[in-house]
């Protein structure tokens, strides 16, 4: 059976260029110049234009969700919200419904971004970090730990914890049946936002959640956590939301996923 709320995130970040002109006295210059500094600083140290965490800046947290016996997506994204708002209103969901957390590489990548972020914007959030000191339940199930399941990192649990064993979420689903990334990719989203496209952004992170989430109902069943019947009748919750749904990349979503499935 699966657990009453259940919370696939995932994040999509952009160099954080406030961040970038406090650091390195970049003031005079604009956000795609600070960017491109950014960028070709990191080039030059690691040999990789992927910026350290704490200089990441989380542009859209999407989340697909079960709860109870709905399912939805939706995601907290600019220009609509500040990053801070959009951390501390991810963060109030979780101290609101105590959900199962799951990721794809929310160990290695969202959570310790999420940690920097929220500490930058002096955000609280006691129930993420709860460890059994106020709720005995969380001493021995929590969402900090790597090996506790409050919070489920797909990837990880799935490489057996070995970095090297991991896989990337796109080919995994692909394998499984699924539709995968669709015409977007993760190195398009700066670009995205200095255009202030930051619609395509947040349709490419529920994308992202929706191959996750039925990544994490195939996991399940293979675990023995729900059996086939349950199975079908998960996915055919995923279905009739998307179907319900007028917005054009869930349209496109629904098209590129088979009905036969497992």
């Amino acid at each position: 059976m699966l657990p009453n709320n259940v919370f696939v995130f995932d994040i999509e970040t952009v160099p954080d260029v406030d961040g970038g002109r406090r650091l390195y006295g970049l003031d005079g210059l604009n956000d795609a110049e600070v960017g491109r500094a950014l960028l070709a600083m990191r080039r030059q140290q690691a040999g990789t234009e992927f910026q350290q965490l704490h200089l990441q800046r989380i542009v859209t947290i999407s989340i697909a969700a079960r709860m109870g016996d709905r399912f939805r997506v939706w995601s907290l994204t600019e220009p609509e919200c500040s990053e801070a708002e959009i951390i501390t209103r991810f963060y109030d969901g979780i101290e609101r419904y105590t959900p199962q957390l799951v990721s794809w590489n929310g160990y290695g990548f969202d959570l310790p971004v999420l940690h920097y972020r929220a500490l930058i914007h002096g955000i609280s959030a006691p129930r993420y970090w709860e460890s059994g000191n106020n709720d005995q339940s969380f001493r021995w199930n929590n969402y900090l730990s790597r090996f506790h399941e409050r919070h489920l990192d797909l990837m990880d649990v799935l490489a057996a914890y070995q970095a090297r064993a991991a896989v990337p979420l796109d080919e995994l689903a692909t394998l499984c049946g699924l539709p995968g990334k669709m015409g977007m990719s993760g190195d398009k989203v700066w670009d995205c936002v200095l255009a202030g496209d930051y619609r395509r952004v947040s349709n490419y992170c529920e994308n992202d959640v929706l191959n996750t989430y039925l990544m994490y109902l195939r996991f399940e069943l293979m675990r023995g956590r729900i059996d086939r019947p349950q199975y079908q009748i998960e996915q055919r919750r995923v279905r009739e939301c998307l179907e319900a749904a007028d917005q054009p990349h869930l349209q496109e979503f629904l098209a590129a996923w088979p009905e036969e499935g497992v």
